[in-house]
């Protein structure tokens, strides 16, 4: 079993930045994938942005690609999610999850966090 904990989320105005953590505890987190997806109101639940375990390869989203940074910190057994000129597009909630190997597939994904709110005003 592994737990997650997502916090960071909040509201902020267009063209702002957030940092999202993802904070793991039971089996060896680094042994883990995590992706970051997100699901706004009415829609599907969305990828965002992903990284692997083993070479620490990173991939994101087009909606999202050169706005955020997904980076991880085994020893702190946390993965973080910089997004910065967030639009109101990107209101919704944000979770994390891992899995074995890295995907851009939410079914894939084994554990998840509960999620934390990110709001965008205009």
């Amino acid at each position: 079993q592994v737990q997650l904990v997502e916090s960071g989320g909040g509201l902020v105005q267009a063209g702002g930045s957030l940092r999202l953590s993802c904070a793991a505890s039971g089996r060896t987190f680094s042994r883990y994938a995590v992706g970051w997806f997100r699901q706004a109101p009415g829609k599907d639940r969305e990828f965002v942005a992903a990284i692997s375990w083993s070479d620490a390869s990173t991939y994101y989203a087009d909606s999202v690609k050169g706005r955020c940074t997904i980076t991880r910190d085994n020893a702190k057994n946390t993965v973080y999610l910089q997004m910065n000129s967030l639009k109101p597009e990107d209101t919704a909630v944000y979770y994390c999850a891992v899995n074995g190997r890295v995907s851009t597939k939410a079914l894939t994904y084994d554990y998840w966090g509960q999620g934390t709110q990110v709001t965008v005003s205009s």
